[in-house]
């Protein structure tokens, strides 16, 4: 938690940058709020500060409707903290504890369902279904203010089995009612759109070039402004364009898909193939440790994601030992062959569908062709089939493969694609003694950094 007097300072002066890190509670008004909230600003005296907006809720304020805390950039309080934690947040993300128990959730960590509730009580200060359940009404407060879904689908969207549930839920959670929220909200646009919030500074024109290399015809369009693409998610299928609005640290995000039951696992997967959550700032910090000359730290990179670890894993397989550009070409061929339509576009081939095929479109060896097949099955068989470290018992597939398929595919933020060609050549022209262990566990970042010096 920052200390008080460094959020004062940064409540006052209504610093972006600060977006997220933390939250200022008016004890006079019950009402908790971004650091940049447009409201008359509160004496000191009145003011409390939170490192989240859970803790503040937790402690009995309700969220602001004119700053929305629900948009606030993620707060980076419990992030780096410990592994085990920020795996189990990305999992109730996804909708975990919807469905399954805290055991589950539990086993699928590798710890016990005692451990981590002692992890939540202690970094959180709650529950980890009290957690979940105050993440469900924060998104549910985002599509009532910004979307003209009806309340039911609202309800749906954000996890809730019925309205009756959702209603009490919000109301107690959130101190507000549905119909509160909706009332004062913003004129709804026709189509499901989203403004998605990050904490500058963030280099769109990096983001852009880097997708842009790599866009797949049917399947990804990009221009100077936006990047979008066709997914499937637990079997239900859609697109998302994001359009970055540099002055207000933002995307607006259009999202179409089949059910909206599944609308905030496919939301926070938006957000991490943007990159929208980490504290660049904190990253960037760490890096004047590898390099003596911090003139070479390009400010504001963010990992470029891809929609899942199987689609990453794909295309690194067809991207070994080729240029990016012949990579993309093979891709684009697979698609086109494989993909199924969805309206104009394409959506990426399903791991039956790969495995099934002899591949002759492709001019590749048969030994890759296998390995993609491989790959697929192993997907097919598999009720975990993201492990990293089954991965490497598929033959075709080396560390490499599995390392760009995690940093792309799940966005790991520590990953140092050292046998990387081009990462070779980035370290080989820097004029001093270079160890990325100290960059550790932002390496991911630094495999950007070294790219983009190419």
């Amino acid at each position: 938690m920052l200390s008080p007097q460094i959020c004062q300072k940064a409540r006052l002066s209504r610093d972006a940058r600060f977006d997220g890190k933390f939250f200022t509670a008016v004890k006079t008004t019950g009402i908790y709020c971004r650091s940049i909230c447009p409201a008359t600003t509160p004496r000191e005296e009145n003011v409390l500060y939170f490192p989240s907006a859970v803790e503040a809720a937790n402690a009995g304020y309700r969220p602001c409707l004119r700053c929305r805390p629900d948009s606030a950039p993620g707060s980076p309080a419990w992030k780096g903290v410990n592994s085990t934690l920020d795996r189990a947040i990305r999992l109730i993300s996804e909708g975990v504890l919807q469905e399954n128990s805290l055991l589950t959730l539990a086993e699928r960590l590798g710890v016990s369902d005692r451990y981590l509730r002692q992890l939540f009580k202690k970094h959180l200060g709650l529950s980890a279904k009290a957690y979940a359940l105050y993440q469900q009404c924060l998104f549910a407060k985002q599509l009532l203010h910004q979307t003209k879904l009806p309340v039911t689908q609202v309800a749906l969207a954000s996890g809730f089995n019925s309205v009756r549930r959702f209603n009490d839920c919000f109301q107690s959670q959130l101190s507000l009612t549905p119909s509160q929220v909706r009332k004062q909200g913003e004129e709804k646009s026709k189509s499901l759109q989203l403004q998605l919030f990050y904490r500058p500074p963030y280099d769109w024109s990096c983001m852009r070039n880097f997708f842009m290399a790599r866009a797949i015809s049917k399947l990804e369009w990009c221009d100077e402004r936006s990047y979008g693409r066709t997914f499937t998610w637990q079997g239900c299928a859609g697109s998302f364009t994001a359009t970055h609005v540099e002055r207000e640290n933002r995307f607006d995000v259009a999202i179409e898909c089949d059910d909206v039951t599944y609308l905030k696992a496919i939301v926070n997967n938006i957000r991490r193939i943007l990159d929208l959550d980490v504290d660049i700032q904190a990253v960037e910090q760490d890096f004047q440790q590898c390099f003596t000359d911090v003139s070479l730290i390009k400010t504001g990179l963010r990992l470029p994601g891809t929609w899942d670890m199987f689609e990453a894993g794909i295309r690194a397989i067809l991207g070994q030992q080729i240029s990016v550009v012949s990579a993309r070409n093979l891709v684009t061929i697979l698609v086109a062959e494989l993909g199924k339509p969805h309206g104009n576009n394409k959506l990426f081939p399903s791991p039956l569908s790969i495995e099934k095929s002899e591949f002759k479109f492709l001019k590749i060896p048969a030994s890759r062709k296998q390995t993609l097949r491989n790959l697929a099955q192993h997907y097919i068989s598999n009720d975990r089939p993201d492990d990293p470290k089954a991965w490497l018992t598929l033959k075709g597939v080396g560390p490499w493969t599995v390392d760009y398929a995690q940093l792309r595919g799940l966005s790991e933020p520590d990953i140092y694609l050292g046998g990387d060609l081009g990462i070779t050549k980035a370290v080989g022209k820097l004029t001093h003694d270079f160890n990325p262990d100290l960059a550790s566990p932002w390496r991911s970042y630094l495999t950007l950094q070294l790219w983009n010096q190419l």
